[in-house]
C-alpha cells in the first residue's frame, strides 16, 4: 500500500486550502458564533460547492465527481485546519452518497442525539427506529430549546430535529447501509481532528517564535520544544491512520469497521493533546476567547466526543482483534 497522496488528489488538497485560507478566516468562524438561526453566511460554503467538494463522493452519472473517500479526506483536513463553521462532514461524507448531488447543505443526528447547523440546513438525515429519513427543511422541526443544546463550540449550532411520517422520505433502513454512513461520519471527523490539531500546532509554534521572556523566544526553552514535539508526533501518527481509513472505506475492506475505529480513537487523542500543549504554551492568553486558539481547540472537544468517543472506538478496534 502507498502511504502518499497522488499528484490528483494534492492538487485537490491544495485548491481546497487555497480557497479555504482566502474564504474562512477566524474572522468568519466567529461570525458563525454570533449568527440568528438560520443566517449562516454561505459564501465559502458556495465556493466550496462550485469546487464540486459536497459532490465529490457522488457519481458522475448522478451529477458528481465520482471519485472516492481517498481524494475527499484530504480535502476535510483542511476545512478542519481552517475550522470550517458549516456541515460538511454530515453534507459530502454522509449524505451526498446517500441522496446524490444538489443537496444543498445538509445534517444528520447519526453523529449524535443534536445535528449541528439544522436551523441553517436545506434537508435532514434523521436516525429514527433503525432507519435513515429524509426530511426537508419546510417539513422539518428544530428545536433549539433557548439555548439548551448550545455546544462548546457555538458554531455547531446544535438542534433537535423531527419531523411527520407524513412529510418523512425513507433513505434506507439496511443496517449495512446505516453502518457505512457511521463510518463515513466517523472518518470524516477524523479528518477534521487532523486538521483542527495541525491549526493549534502552527498557531501555536508561531506564538512561541514571537513570545519573547528573558531576551529569547518562549519557543526556544527546552521545555516548550518538548511539548510541541509531542504534539507534532501524535499528529504524524493520526493522519497516516486516517488515510488507511480512508482506503479501507473506499475499497470496501473487510477491516474498514477496524481502520475507521483505529483512525477515530488516534485522531481524537491526538488533537486533544495538541490542545492541551498549545494551551499549555500560550499561557494566560490562550484561555481568553479574544484570541484565535479557542475556535479550534473547542471544535476538537466537541468532535471528539461526536461520531463515537475515544472508548467506543478503542472498543470496537478490541473487538476486532478479539481482544
Amino acid at each position: 500500500m502507498r502511504f502518499a497522496l497522488s499528484d490528483e488528489q494534492i492538487a485537490f488538497r491544495d485548491a481546497a486550502r487555497e480557497l479555504l485560507a482566502n474564504e474562512c478566516s477566524p474572522a468568519v468562524v466567529r461570525a458563525a458564533w454570533a449568527a440568528t438561526a438560520g443566517q449562516l453566511d454561505r459564501r465559502v460554503w458556495d465556493s466550496l460547492q462550485r469546487m464540486g467538494v459536497q459532490s465529490l463522493l457522488v457519481p458522475e452519472g448522478d451529477g458528481g465527481l465520482g471519485l472516492d473517500e481517498t481524494y475527499l479526506v484530504p480535502i476535510l483536513e483542511e476545512c478542519g485546519r481552517a475550522a470550517l463553521p458549516h456541515p460538511i462532514v454530515e453534507t459530502a461524507m454522509v449524505a451526498a452518497p446517500l441522496l446524490g448531488a444538489d443537496i444543498g447543505m445538509a445534517t444528520t443526528d447519526l453523529g449524535g442525539p443534536l445535528a449541528p447547523c439544522a436551523h441553517d440546513a436545506d434537508l435532514h438525515l434523521v436516525h429514527h427506529q433503525g432507519a435513515l429519513l429524509r426530511i426537508d427543511a419546510r417539513h422539518a422541526t428544530v428545536h433549539h430549546d433557548n439555548g439548551a443544546f448550545t455546544s462548546v463550540d457555538g458554531a455547531r449550532r446544535l438542534s433537535y430535529i423531527a419531523g411527520s411520517a407524513e412529510h418523512s422520505q425513507l433513505v434506507t433502513d439496511d443496517p449495512a447501509v446505516i453502518e457505512l454512513a457511521l463510518d463515513r461520519g466517523a472518518l470524516g471527523a477524523a479528518a477534521i481532528l487532523v486538521g483542527l490539531g495541525q491549526a493549534m500546532l502552527d498557531l501555536t509554534v508561531g506564538y512561541v517564535s514571537e513570545r519573547h521572556q528573558f531576551g529569547r523566544p518562549i519557543g526556544s526553552f527546552q521545555a516548550v520544544k518538548h511539548h510541541l514535539a509531542d504534539a507534532a508526533l501524535a499528529l504524524e501518527f493520526a493522519r497516516p491512520a486516517v488515510w488507511r481509513a480512508a482506503w479501507s472505506v473506499a475499497q470496501d475492506d473487510p477491516n474498514r469497521a477496524r481502520d475507521v475505529s483505529m483512525a477515530k480513537a488516534m485522531a481524537s487523542d491526538a488533537a486533544e493533546l495538541v490542545g492541551r500543549q498549545a494551551l499549555q504554551c500560550h499561557g494566560a492568553i490562550g484561555y481568553t476567547v479574544e484570541a484565535d486558539l479557542h475556535l479550534y481547540l473547542k471544535r476538537t472537544w466537541a468532535l471528539a466526543r461526536s461520531w463515537g468517543d475515544t472508548a467506543h472506538h478503542t472498543d470496537r478496534v478490541a473487538d476486532a482483534l478479539g481482544a
